[in-house]
């Protein structure tokens, strides 16, 4: 059976925020017993995920890139890399686990409203349904769970939490402002221009922290393992499959995956035996995934457009 674009799309999308969401405890981990700072973590996936991308564009074909989309590319490095990354790093750091779920929520509201702006894409009805929907879901579901996580040793949760919502942001801005970048050229290429420009950008802030970080100080393997998972998995992999999905969806649908986290996390937990399946959990799961398909079925701006065109006729 071949999938169509779309399926292809949601299929991407629920890979990638699988392993976004593996990769929140595993984050948490690192920072709470102090092997690595939020800012030393920033550059080491900005800098891994420069040369990688590099490396592998030497094996695959050149592109050019034009001015005007050069500047789109720089402004979408810093965003949606440096400035989210940063951010949510920062964030996590200060607010608990739990909190830092909750605002994610918010990041398919921006999403939204910022493609209505510059994309010009119609918010509906239907697709407003869609965004509280999924919203309520992801709430739901963190509220009701046992698995409350708590802020940081002397941890800020306020700041933690308008860190987290800034993330959200910013990386809505990057998925709507790079979405007409994502069919004239290849991930290889938007992302080894955009990492690059991130990279260079937090090298002198994030140097000093990576430099001191007590993760390079110890033998332990287990640090080193979660850390190669969120530079490969949650970094290099994730952000090449991410424009992908862009051809095929809309950015508030790419952003309404982002309340598949705290479910994901969830079955993670259940799966190791730390929590156990409710009608609590089923009801938000329902809730998730009818919200994700709501704004799917929602009319874009092409489909209005179309509907035009056939009246006129």
């Amino acid at each position: 059976m071949t999938l169509s674009q779309k399926q292809q799309g949601h299929l991407i999308m629920l890979t990638v925020m699988t392993i976004f969401g593996l990769n929140i405890p595993i984050n948490k981990y690192l920072y709470a017993e102090g092997l690595l700072s939020p800012m030393a973590m920033t550059l080491l996936r900005m800098g891994f995920a420069a040369i990688a991308f590099w490396l592998v564009s030497l094996f695959t074909e050149k592109e050019k890139v034009t001015k005007k989309d050069f500047l789109i590319l720089v402004i979408g490095g810093l965003s949606g890399m440096l400035v989210n990354q940063s951010l949510f790093a920062i964030g996590l750091g200060q607010t608990s686990s739990v909190d830092a779920s909750i605002i994610t929520t918010s990041g398919p509201l921006f999403a939204m409203i910022l493609a209505a702006i510059i994309l010009k894409e119609p918010i509906t009805m239907q697709k407003a349904g869609g965004v509280l929907l999924g919203g309520a879901g992801a709430i739901f579901l963190v509220y009701t769970s046992n698995n409350i996580a708590s802020a940081g040793e002397g941890g800020s949760p306020l700041f933690g939490d308008a860190a987290v919502m800034g993330a959200q942001l910013f990386y809505a801005f990057y998925l709507v402002i790079t979405r007409p970048l994502s069919t004239r050229y290849s991930p290889i290429t938007m992302m080894k221009w955009m990492f690059l420009f991130a990279a260079i950008a937090d090298l002198p802030i994030g140097f000093r922290y990576v430099a001191e970080a007590p993760l390079f100080q110890q033998a332990d393997i287990l640090p080193y393992l979660l850390l190669s998972f969120t530079l490969l998995g949650a970094t290099f992999f994730t952000y090449m499959m991410i424009p992908l999905a862009q051809r095929r969806i809309r950015p508030t649908t790419i952003s309404m995956y982002n309340n598949m986290q705290p479910l994901i996390a969830s079955g993670v937990a259940i799966s190791m035996g730390m929590d156990r399946f409710t009608l609590e959990k089923l009801i938000a799961a329902i809730l998730i995934f009818g919200g994700v398909y709501l704004v799917t079925m929602s009319k874009s701006k092409a489909d209005l457009e179309k509907e035009t065109n056939v009246v006129e006729k």
